[in-house]
């Protein structure tokens, strides 16, 4: 049976007329309108210039401790008959207050017999001073020669007046050693330990506690050397104000304390200069005191008011780059590299004194690969969209 021509070649016809159909429509199909994209900017964050007075203030932090602190010592030996309930760990007491009442009998005792040899010697040397009155009228009598010292008895009268001079000596120290026996504070202050009680004999120079003033607590601020170079010069009867903070019973309080002194020396360990800022009443034990108490052996952190300088930009210190540039624009929203004088830095600013101008803008945000004339926007600056376009192009005349 014979095939058809026409049957084999009409389908490779039809194929070949869809693909020349197709090859026509896509050489005649227009290209799409290509548009432009406006280049937007990368988008930062920034803060305007502006130069002001700073008053510097640098930072401490130390422990609070008496300015006074005393070991109380007894000068005489004796057995503890007394003690006030006021001396315990923790006991505070006014100046003048009997703190341990030593036993007294043998000191009265001394003191007795030194009142009976003042005594016994005042009467001798007044017997001396008349008998010197007797050999002088004498020795009138005699007027074929002169008087010697030993005739007119003058040697024994000083030696009686010495005698009279040593007994007043030890008559004195009968009376302090008496007087020693009861022990007084020797300033306002608190009992930091006590070592002795009831009972207990002591002898010379045995430590009976340790006593701290509480008018007057001290802090040791270590300060680096730059550090110190902030602090403005004290001049004479010029304070420094310091201000102090801790938490006390949960609670944030502040006392205003002041630097009264530089120890001078740089601590070899630390590499630190110590200065030394005074709280006065501590405790607050005078009624005029308005003050939160604050313990000694307390940690607390310091505020010292520095020096001060004018006409300087404060920034945000991780704005300064590592170079110690910083990235700047302004109305023409083009980055700018600076190089800027850094005043000083400290944990949360840097201070800057030229480098920038006022009115200008400095960026806070992070710029990656950041280059001198790389355009920028702001969040306020307003990015036209599409329809905005096609308006403004149909107004220019531009299809």
């Amino acid at each position: 049976m014979k095939s058809n021509p026409l049957k084999v070649a009409l389908p490779v016809l039809i194929l070949l007329g869809a693909i020349a159909v197709m090859a026509i429509m896509i050489m005649s199909k227009q290209p799409p309108e290509k548009k432009s994209e406006p280049d937007k900017g990368f988008l930062v964050n920034t803060m305007l210039v502006e130069k002001r007075d700073v008053q510097f203030v640098v930072p401490s932090q130390g422990t609070l401790l008496p300015k006074v602190e005393t070991n109380l010592v007894s000068q005489v030996s004796a057995r503890v008959l007394e003690v006030a309930p006021q001396f315990i760990e923790g006991g505070f007491f006014k100046q003048g207050d009997v703190l341990v009442q030593l036993e007294q009998a043998d000191y009265i005792t001394d003191l007795k017999l030194a009142e009976a040899e003042l005594a016994r010697v005042e009467a001798a040397l007044q017997e001396e001073i008349a008998r010197g009155k007797v050999a002088a009228e004498e020795w009138k009598t005699v007027k074929s020669s002169v008087a010697p010292e030993l005739g007119l008895r003058k040697p024994q009268l000083a030696t009686a007046q010495a005698n009279l001079r040593a007994a007043k000596a030890q008559y004195e120290r009968a009376q302090r050693n008496l007087e020693r026996t009861t022990i007084r504070a020797p300033f306002d202050g608190l009992v930091k330990s006590k070592n002795v009680d009831i009972g207990q004999f002591v002898g010379m120079g045995s430590q009976m506690g340790v006593l701290y003033a509480t008018d007057i607590a001290e802090v040791r601020l270590p300060l680096s050397d730059n550090e110190l170079a902030y602090l403005q010069q004290r001049s004479e009867g010029q304070s420094i104000p310091v201000t102090l903070t801790a938490r006390v019973a949960g609670k944030a309080h502040q006392w205003q304390a002041e630097l009264v002194r530089n120890e001078g020396v740089v601590d070899q360990s630390s590499r630190v200069i110590y200065v030394v800022a005074e709280l006065r009443d501590p405790y607050a034990r005078n009624e005029q005191t308005q003050q939160t108490p604050i313990q000694f052996g307390r940690f607390v952190n310091a505020t010292i008011t520095g020096s001060a300088a004018q006409d300087v930009v404060v920034v945000p210190r991780h704005v300064v780059r590592m170079d110690g540039t910083l990235l700047v624009t302004d109305a023409t929203r083009k980055l700018m590299i600076r190089e800027v004088d850094i005043l000083r830095s400290d944990e949360d600013n840097a201070y800057i004194s030229s480098g920038v101008q006022p009115g200008e803008l400095i960026i806070t945000s992070a710029v990656p690969n950041a280059v001198d004339g790389m355009a920028l926007r702001l969040p306020s600056d307003k990015v036209k969209d599409d329809n905005e376009e096609q308006v403004e192009l149909a107004s220019k005349g531009v299809n």
